[in-house]
């Protein structure tokens, strides 16, 4: 068996909107185990893709059946209030503060936040480091005259629709940083990218959205910008990616919910498996497994008082059928 199900493509959004279920079986508890199945939502982002990947093989390893929908944000929230999905590895707060609202309200309260699962998070304006050091340091220096022109007023950033373009969009509105005669340029993520990696090879003068955890941080040499006006949020656009899980999981689930809550990543350690998965191209399995085989101790710690469905300590097995080296 590979150690993740795969993604499977489901057409929810329409069954969602329309009221209609999966049609999946309702779960029958054993006795003494928990239900096998576990199903995650997995939007088209490298970071959550490979933690679930990870979350899989570990869930698997320990006698689960992980599956995997891969389903946009908007569509997930409304997924597992209505019990249809189980967890979300990427409620990323507060770019999706309006829709995590909307499920926490009173009456609505069918979700449970286990918490932050990435330290280090942020989003903001990015420039390339000789663009810093040349003295654009703040998005308040964006409306200088002389600035403005080098960048000839365009911000790249990526889809529309996103919380990120969202943001941006509002700011050109109400000209927040002297930004209401400016251009977005929203293509895609790759777009983006593509034009950061094409201005940098020039040396050219860009500012675009970016954030970490990214493979962007590693191999883009850019730096972010001050947010007087905390146009990303508090504490200089700092982020928090939740672990959210429907609360009928959480109570007939406890075991598999200790996991998920212990699972906790720096930002630094996120943006070296999105880069192994999104910029090597490899398989997200195989960047999860390299990742735990080369932090013991890390995966040990996530197990910490967590067993088998079958009441075995986990990181034994773990350890024994991932091929983990003891810490």
């Amino acid at each position: 068996m590979s150690p993740t199900a795969p993604i499977r493509s489901l057409t929810l959004a329409v069954a969602v909107a329309a009221g209609v279920g999966l049609g999946l079986a309702a779960p029958a508890f054993a006795q003494d185990q928990e239900d096998a199945q576990v199903r995650f939502s997995v939007p088209a982002w490298p970071g959550v893709t490979v933690k679930t990947a990870l979350a899989s093989t570990l869930l698997e390893a320990l006698g689960y059946e992980p599956t995997s929908d891969e389903l946009g944000a908007t569509i997930t929230y409304q997924a597992l209030r209505q019990g249809e999905l189980d967890v979300f590895l990427a409620g990323w707060l507060p770019a999706q503060q309006a829709m995590y609202d909307a499920s926490f309200e009173e009456g609505q309260a069918k979700l449970v936040d286990l918490g932050n699962n990435v330290d280090g998070a942020r989003l903001g304006f990015a420039v390339p480091t000789y663009v810093y050091e040349a003295g654009l340091t703040s998005a308040a220096d964006l409306d200088d005259a002389e600035f403005a022109d080098k960048l000839e007023r365009t911000i790249y950033s990526i889809e529309v629709g996103t919380g990120m373009s969202d943001s941006l969009n509002a700011a050109v509105d109400n000209d927040t940083y002297g930004l209401g005669d400016w251009t977005l340029s929203e293509t895609s993520t790759p777009g983006m990218l593509s034009a950061v990696d094409a201005a940098l090879n020039r040396e050219e003068w860009i500012v675009f959205a970016g954030w970490t955890p990214h493979w962007m941080n590693i191999e883009f040499d850019v730096r972010y910008l001050d947010d007087p006006e905390d146009l990303w949020g508090p504490e200089g656009g700092r982020s928090d990616v939740r672990t959210l899980v429907r609360s009928e999981f959480a109570d007939s689930h406890p075991n598999a919910t200790l996991l998920l809550d212990q699972l906790v990543f720096s930002a630094d350690e996120q943006s070296d498996m999105i880069r192994g998965f999104s910029y090597e191209e490899q398989a997200p399995e195989d960047v999860a497994l390299d990742w735990m085989r080369e932090h013991p101790a890390k995966v040990e710690g996530y197990l910490e008082g967590v067993t088998t469905r079958d009441g075995d300590e986990a990181w034994p097995v773990v350890r024994d059928t991932l091929e983990i080296p003891a810490t």
